[in-house]
């Protein structure tokens, strides 16, 4: 499979990359450099927008605009580049956790997960905030007892949640009431070996722990291998249908693309990578782009 280089200039932890249909532009955030981007694929312009703290992860509106998980909560942009409102305070400690993967659901719903940063605790969450019809902003929680919140992604026929937790290199699976947001079942969808210890880069022996995801119309499952230099493709029953390789060694999150969604874009990381990983993958934190036969699922818009 080729890979092309839509970027030039990396970001530190690209992440929560999006296809915004009506834009033509793909969307995506670098967390610790504290910056929205999106580019134009055919002119390869890009565009930043500086942020007060780190963005975990974004979505777009359907009325315009952008809804955005920042560390102490959840903010809503009306366009490109103008203030910040707030929907949603997060009562977590800041000093801690910060938000991480996240989008919103099929009905419109912004879903964000959190992460604790000192990685010595299960503190993250899966948190859900509705603000649709007009509604008070409203934020539950739906699934915990993880570390690294990622892998959000839901399937075609809106009957499953997928979610991961990176450090526990386990991807999980829960049946899901769409209309009424109950999420049932949980389940063991796809485990990877962890990492061996006293592994470093460069080494065999590891392939990897799963980040973001995206699902084709097919159900399939992509999936980033952070240090594993590899997506994941794993069929709705949990078989492992392809290993692709990527061009960096941190892959972070793919999103399909295009007109006809069958642009597999991928972000990346540099971010507190060993020297000699960059000088062998010297455009880690870039973003990069393939075609693939079978299209992906269109961004879903959030809704107030």
């Amino acid at each position: 499979m080729k890979w092309q280089a839509v970027t030039q200039e990396p970001s530190e932890l690209g992440e929560s990359p999006f296809w915004h249909p009506r834009e033509r532009l793909l969307y995506w955030v670098d967390i610790p450099g504290r910056k929205i981007l999106r580019a134009n694929p055919v002119t390869g312009a890009v565009q930043a927008w500086d942020m007060p703290m780190e963005p975990g992860c974004i979505a777009p509106a359907a009325s315009g605009g952008l809804v955005v998980a920042l560390r102490d909560g959840i903010y809503r942009a009306q366009e490109w580049g103008v203030g910040l409102r707030l929907l949603h305070r997060i009562d977590h400690d800041v000093m801690t956790t910060r938000f991480n993967d996240g989008k919103a659901d099929p009905l419109g719903r912004f879903w964000a997960g959190t992460m604790y940063e000192p990685r010595t605790a299960a503190e993250a969450e899966l948190l859900v905030l509705d603000c649709r019809d007009g509604r008070t902003p409203q934020v539950q929680r739906m699934a915990g007892d993880a570390t690294v919140a990622n892998g959000l992604a839901w399937s075609p026929d809106r009957q499953r949640v997928y979610w991961a937790d990176t450090p526990q290199h386990c991807v999980r699976v829960w049946d899901w009431d769409a209309d009424a947001n109950v999420m049932r079942n949980e389940r063991e969808f796809h485990r990877v070996e962890p990492k061996p210890a006293q592994w470093q880069s460069g080494m065999p022996g590891y392939r990897g722990r799963p980040d973001g995801a995206a699902v084709d119309t097919q159900g399939n499952y992509y999936v980033a291998m952070f240090e594993g230099q590899r997506l994941l493709k794993i069929a709705p029953d949990g078989r492992l249908l392809q290993e692709i390789e990527t061009p960096v060694m941190c892959p972070t999150m793919p999103c399909f693309g295009g007109d006809d969604l069958k642009t597999l874009y991928i972000t990346s990381a540099r971010h507190n990578r060993p020297a000699h990983e960059l000088q062998r993958f010297p455009q880690s934190g870039c973003i990069f782009s393939t075609r693939i036969e079978v299209p992906g699922l269109p961004v879903n818009l959030f809704r107030e």
